[in-house]
């Protein structure tokens, strides 16, 4: 059943429907019985005498198998088995069919993921895609029962995250479900609940527009909203060795071999977190093997770093409302926002930004308040045009022409991972009166820790 639930039924069930004089509705009530599975051993119940009638005995059978944990819980509409229930102090684990739907679709409620760039739709939508050109190289490895797979799993109701390279033509895709206890490898078995990606393709056309780190960004954020502490793929290595390589890059570490593939695909498996782990390894390091987690002790630097509006909006598209975003979907895309890793150039005075340290992100000029974190990767000063090309590649906001400008005098390069947003933004206002910054930040400006903690405090 969805979501590893199992439906049973008490074999004293069965008396109890025996008894309605209604001939049709009891065949059709038995009939429907056939969609469940039968509790397996029926328990002699202590509750019963000789005195108990028929009804009650049936009721106190049903009621001493959930007691002694034959199932999670017992879902009914009899009001004598409520009344019997918080009797036994067993109401808690009994429910009517409304509070049982209810429970379950809280409890398993989708948090959905929501970025420019790529949409998250069911992969049935797809289906009328498979003869397209972007699927052949999948087909080409994994043959002509691709297809055929890829409709199963549209009937299953799997999902993925589409960028496209222009209406109705896909430019990537990266398929994703939630898998339970999921033994992913040869040696390795997840306990609990993972994110499993799969076909996980950019086509040639859309590479270089960071379109795998903006999967990963999707896979993230989905992992972090859903408490899924565990994210997997695998494939070809040789294949994918590009893709394999972005992904050690971001924590994921080789667990062994997929036995579904002969053997022949390898996982790759990134542990994520809910909470921070203690781990005594450098700050950088800890964000790449924990992201989106940080450390944040008092040795490690904390940075506000000022930027305009409109470099802001290019590095942090998801930072606009969905309207917005939405309606830039099939606009000039801006590559630096679908990265993770990115650029940021300045004349700032500070010289030493160390890697592993906390970056702030204040939007000047109409927001004027802080709105994001970053983490550093590296700082350094260059005054060569052709090195901070080399250097940035596609992570920044500027131009190759802003470039040679800036670096007509020695030029700050900060390389830093986006880790989020702020919950809400802290405006200029609410930093002063608690005396975290004099006035708005003309360059990058240290924080002292307990600046530190005051703007996560009103920020979170």
């Amino acid at each position: 059943m969805a979501n590893g639930h199992a439906l049973l039924y008490h074999p004293a069930t069965v008396e109890d429907i025996n008894q309605d004089k209604n001939v049709t509705r009891r065949q059709q009530t038995l009939q429907r019985l056939h969609q469940y599975s039968k509790l397996d051993v029926r328990m002699a119940c202590p509750w019963n005498n000789g005195g108990t009638s028929r009804n009650d005995a049936v009721d106190n059978e049903i009621l001493y198998a959930l007691a002694q944990h034959a199932a999670h819980a017992l879902i009914t509409e009899d009001r004598g088995i409520h009344g019997k229930a918080t009797a036994r102090g067993l109401a808690n684990r009994v429910y009517t069919i409304q509070t049982a739907e209810d429970l379950l679709l809280r409890l398993h409620e989708r948090v959905s993921v929501q970025l420019p760039n790529i949409e998250d739709v069911p992969l049935y939508t797809l289906v009328e895609h498979l003869p397209d050109s972007f699927f052949e190289s999948l087909r080409d490895g994994y043959g002509s029962q691709f297809d055929e797979w890829f409709k199963e799993k549209a009937a299953d109701g799997r999902r993925a995250w589409v960028h496209w390279k222009a209406p109705h033509e896909i430019g990537g895709i990266c398929i994703y479900t939630r898998q339970d206890n999921e033994a992913i490898s040869s040696d390795f078995r997840i306990m609990g609940t993972a994110l499993k990606l799969s076909t996980f393709k950019v086509g040639e056309g859309s590479r270089g527009r960071k379109v795998g780190e903006l999967f990963l960004k999707a896979a993230f954020r989905y992992a972090t909203a859903n408490n899924l502490e565990h994210i997997f793929i695998h494939g070809d290595l040789d294949r994918h060795h590009f893709l394999f390589e972005m992904l050690t890059d971001f924590g994921f570490i080789n667990v062994g071999t997929d036995p579904g593939s002969n053997n022949r695909d390898v996982v790759y498996l990134k542990y994520h977190p809910s909470s921070p782990p203690c781990d005594e390894i450098p700050p950088f390091e800890y964000l790449r093997k924990y992201f989106p987690h940080y450390k944040n002790t008092p040795k490690i630097g904390k940075y506000i770093v000022p930027i305009r509006p409109g470099y802001h909006e290019i590095l942090f598209p998801d930072y606009e409302s969905l309207t917005q975003s939405q309606k830039r979907l099939f606009e000039a895309e801006n590559c630096a926002g679908n990265a993770i890793k990115m650029a940021y150039l300045c004349h700032a005075k500070t010289t030493a930004i160390n890697a592993g340290d906390i970056i702030f992100f204040y939007r000047s000029i109409d927001t004027q308040a802080i709105t994001s974190i970053g983490i550093a990767e590296s700082y350094e000063t260059i005054n060569d045009a052709d090195a901070v090309i080399a250097k940035v590649k596609r992570r920044t906001v500027y131009t190759l022409s802003e470039i040679a400008s800036m670096t007509e005098k020695p030029t700050r390069v900060l390389l830093f991972r986006f880790v989020r947003h702020l919950s809400r933004p802290i405006a200029i206002a609410e930093l002063i009166a608690n005396n975290v910054l004099n006035g708005h930040p003309q360059s990058i400006t240290k924080l002292s820790h307990d600046k530190f903690q005051r703007i996560t405090a009103l920020g979170e």
